[in-house]
C-alpha cells in the first residue's frame, strides 16, 4: 500500500516492489449457461432471446400509421404478427431491435405496399387474422415467426426491397 509522502521512511530499509503472488489462479472460461453459444433451449415456442427486446413495441407503434390493410386485418394483427420476425433477426445478430428489423418484417408481408399482390394478401390474411388476441394468438404469431427464413431475416432492407413483390413466397418461407 502506499503511504503518503509526509511519513518518515527508514532509509535502511529497501523500497517494497510488485511481487507475484504465491497462487495464480487459472485462465478465465465463460461457464456460466447464458455466455455459452448452444446451450439455450430452442422448440417449439420458445422465442428467440435478446437485449431490449421491449422497445420493438415503441418501434413498431411508428409504423402504424403507414401500414396498408387489407378488410379483416387490424393493425393489431399486423404488428403482433411481425413483431416475432423482427426480434428474431435482432437476436440473430444479438442485439436490441432496430427500425431495420420492423421495416423488414412490414415489408416482406406488404404491409408497406399500397398494392400487394393478391395471392399475398390471401395468404397474410389467413397467417395474421387474430394474431392481436393475446390469449389465443401466441402460436400464431410463433408461427410466422418461424417460418421466415434465416436467409431473408439476414438479408438487409435494400435487398428484400429488391425481391419483394416478385419473390414475396421465398421472403417469407413460403
Amino acid at each position: 500500500m502506499a503511504a503518503p509522502a509526509f511519513v518518515p521512511q527508514s532509509p535502511v530499509n529497501p523500497a517494497k516492489a510488485y511481487e507475484s503472488p504465491d497462487y495464480v489462479p487459472g485462465v478465465w472460461e465463460a461457464d456460466r449457461p447464458a455466455e455459452l453459444p448452444g446451450r439455450q433451449p430452442a422448440g417449439t415456442d420458445l422465442g428467440y432471446q435478446g437485449p431490449d427486446q421491449g422497445y420493438a413495441l415503441t418501434i413498431a407503434e411508428r409504423f402504424r400509421d403507414r401500414l396498408q390493410l387489407s378488410a379483416g386485418l387490424h393493425a393489431d394483427d399486423a404488428i403482433r404478427g411481425c413483431l416475432g420476425i423482427a426480434l428474431k433477426r435482432a437476436s440473430l445478430y444479438g442485439r436490441a431491435p432496430v427500425i431495420h428489423d420492423l421495416t423488414i418484417a412490414f415489408t416482406i408481408w406488404g404491409f408497406l405496399d399500397p398494392t400487394p399482390p393478391a395471392d399475398l394478401v390471401v395468404a397474410r390474411r389467413a397467417a395474421f387474422e387474430g394474431v392481436a388476441n393475446v390469449i389465443h394468438g401466441y402460436t400464431e404469431a410463433r408461427a410466422i415467426a418461424d417460418a421466415i427464413p434465416e436467409s431473408t431475416l439476414r438479408s438487409t432492407v435494400e435487398q428484400v426491397k429488391g425481391a419483394y413483390p416478385s419473390t414475396w413466397k421465398s421472403l417469407v418461407g413460403g
